[in-house]
């Protein structure tokens, strides 16, 4: 019997066995058909009801069964998982598109889209209508049937090569690893991150250290060893993930994407997909973005300069180098940070006990939103790291589970990320609750010490932490516009924003604590960490703008006649580019936001949920960090609410006014003096 064509509370994960997931998505799917069939052959007159609302809940046990299988796709891999993922994402695809391009399905939606001022219809319900009506006239709906498969066949292979490209990048990580036997070339380390490393070499049956490409590894590394030779070898191997011209190579699959990318913008009728995606965000318009952009990039250029000048002129103070190079910016920028701030992410991280942090992001968000949470053991895990807990609200009743998994591990990919196995909605009558999952890679635990998280460590969690409130906290009717289902750029507002709690001494005092002695962290120490904030803002900005700027630059474009990925992103990166180029090395072969993720034409988002989060934290301050008004606001106008109405209505309704670019600034020290 598969237990994922069962009924479950939460997911079985005990009981699944990777036999399981092909013959339950393909059961699933035949299901979903079937329950689409019925309303494309209803021969009543279609109504909102029996047409979108049947339409928006349809497929249930398809999107059960699909994320269970692409986040364990994601946080607790293996090879038979990544091939059965390359034999059902064309499925998946393909069945997406039967839905899509289902004529008579179009027609029944596009009656009572075009009959939607005759129906007394809520302002949810009418955001649905717009969503389903443009589900399918924006990918292929109304496409000859010629076009049709053409739509089909560029869409199976895109999914296959996001796919591939995430897969390489993981083994790129993987395969790499630098093997210290002898201790001189440690010098510098501290002793937690030696301790790691010897860890790792033991587990892997070697005497001496071992660094890994993993983010708990390949940055304090780069932060911290004195050998510069070696930071550059770490440097070179991280840089050059999917980039090597053999089998794990993504420079053909990020010129193929980038081009069928193009193909399926054209084919819907935009100039290109950039065109496409910004339709449906708040930006609009790659016109917008790019002067966004290049707004930004004027105001954070001259001080990143000058920075970047600064940390040239220091490092050669210390050592004889003639130039300042990639490898060199960490390790640099953390010995210029303790310099004039006196402030060393050393000192800071035996205050940062994961365990404590995670009991500090619970605290605040109580002393905001009155949640608890209360750990549970007999909810079922993929891996004995994953903690689970059931979240309270104000009225002792449970509103969400919560899954959290923080260490990282060779299944895992990199970086950190919110998931959701199920969504919050209204259904027959009962309001079903959503399960939410954290991911992250923060260091391990050692024989010696606890996992003591870096400060930026900190902000992390406390980053993915407010991505999982806008899931706990959601309550609206439907699935498809709940939670963190919103435009793309408004995504990260409630995840930015939570980052600012931890620069604040009302809420350090909750949770920074010595996890030897129990002292709060000093006074001394919260305003140094809060004078750093700014450290080194300008080339940061101008990091993330380049980020930005290279994504535009394979999507608001007509990428056909590039030829070589290198050369493109070097031209790409050229307005923001500050150390020297480095040619073993290219971003885009392992770009997973864009390549992989939801991110493509859509990095600027960052930036821009910037401008709001600084904003809102303004709203904040004035009335009090833990302003329990605010808060209130916070989460009726904006958690609670999710996609169910245009971002800046409900921003507007929250903070009485747009948000002013000039709260960003300010907070970014970017201001003119």
């Amino acid at each position: 019997m598969n237990p994922l064509l069962q009924n479950f509370e939460t997911a079985p994960f005990s009981k699944i066995k990777n036999e399981h997931f092909k013959p339950a998505i393909r059961q699933a799917i035949q299901i979903a058909r079937e329950e689409i069939d019925l309303i494309s052959s209803s021969p009543g007159a279609p109504t909102f009801e029996n047409t979108i609302e049947k339409l928006e809940f349809s497929g249930r046990q398809l999107d059960l069964v699909t994320n269970i299988f692409f986040n364990l796709n994601s946080a607790e891999t293996n090879d038979e998982i990544q091939k059965i993922a390359q034999e059902v994402s064309p499925l998946l695809a393909e069945f997406r598109n039967d839905i899509i391009l289902n004529k008579s399905l179009f027609e029944k939606v596009k009656a009572v889209y075009m009959d939607r001022n005759s129906y007394d219809l809520s302002v949810e319900q009418k955001m649905l209508l717009d969503k389903k009506y443009k589900a399918f006239s924006r990918n292929g709906a109304n496409l000859t049937e010629d076009n049709k498969a053409i739509l089909r066949e560029i869409d199976k292979e895109l999914s296959s090569l996001s796919l591939k490209f995430g897969e390489n990048v993981l083994a790129e990580t993987n395969r790499f690893e630098l093997h210290i036997t002898n201790e001189k070339d440690l010098e510098g380390l501290p002793e937690s991150v030696r301790d790691e490393a010897q860890e790792v070499a033991l587990s892997k049956e070697k005497t001496g250290w071992i660094f890994t490409l993993e983010y708990p590894s390949y940055i304090p590394f780069m932060k911290y060893a004195a050998n510069r030779e070696l930071r550059r070898e770490m440097a070179l191997a991280f840089g050059a993930k999917g980039f090597h011209g053999d089998e794990l190579d993504n420079q053909e699959i990020v010129l193929k994407t980038a081009n069928l990318r193009f193909e399926r913008a054209n084919l819907l009728g935009y100039p290109n997909h950039a065109a496409f995606v910004l339709e449906e965000r708040m930006a609009e318009t790659p016109a917008k973005v790019e002067a966004f952009l290049q707004d930004l990039l004027e105001k954070s250029k001259p001080a990143a300069e000058k920075e970047y000048e600064e940390l040239e002129a220091f490092a050669k103070e210390l050592d004889p180098i003639d130039r300042l190079e990639k490898w060199d910016a960490a390790f640099y920028g953390e010995k210029l940070k303790q310099k004039l701030f006196d402030l060393d992410d050393e000192k800071l991280k035996p205050y940062f006990k994961l365990e404590n942090v995670i009991e500090g992001v619970f605290k605040v968000s109580n002393k905001l939103f009155d949640l608890q949470f209360r750990e549970v053991f007999d909810v079922d895990k993929y891996h004995q790291d994953v903690k689970t807990y059931q979240v309270i609200d104000g009225k002792n009743e449970q509103i969400a589970l919560f899954y959290a998994d923080f260490h990282p591990r060779p299944g895992k990919r990199d970086g950190a990320w919110m998931t959701v196995y199920r969504p919050q909605f209204l259904y027959e009558n009962k309001n079903m609750r959503p399960h939410i999952s954290i991911v992250c890679n923060f260091t391990k635990p050692t024989k010696n010490t606890p996992s003591l998280l870096t400060f930026n460590e900190v902000t992390t969690l406390f980053h993915e932490f407010g991505h999982a409130l806008h899931g706990i906290l959601a309550d609206t009717q439907y699935p498809s516009l709940s939670g963190t289902s919103v435009f793309w750029d408004f995504v990260e507002l409630p995840s930015q924003v939570l980052e600012n709690w931890c620069y604040e001494p009302e809420a350090l005092q909750l949770f920074a604590k010595h996890y030897e002695t129990g002292e709060v962290i000093p006074q001394e120490l919260i305003e140094k960490i809060k004078k750093a904030s700014n450290f080194h803002e300008g080339m940061a900005t101008l990091r993330q703008i380049s980020f930005g700027m290279l994504d535009m630059s394979w999507h608001g474009i007509d990428p056909t006649n590039i030829s070589d990925v290198k050369s493109h992103e070097d031209t790409a990166f050229k307005p923001t580019q500050l150390y020297p180029e480095v040619a073993e090395n290219c971003m885009s072969t392992s770009f997973s936001h864009i390549f992989q993720g939801g991110y493509s034409a859509g990095y600027y988002s960052y930036k821009w949920a910037e401008v709001l989060d600084a904003d809102t934290f303004e709203y904040f301050m004035e009335e009090g960090i833990f302003s329990k008004e605010i808060a209130q606001k916070f989460r009726e106008h904006i958690l609670s609410k999710g996609g169910t109405e245009h971002p800046m209505t409900l921003y507007k309704r929250f903070r009485g006014k747009e948000p002013q670019p000039a709260a960003l600034l300010k907070r970014a020290g970017l201001l003119p003096k």
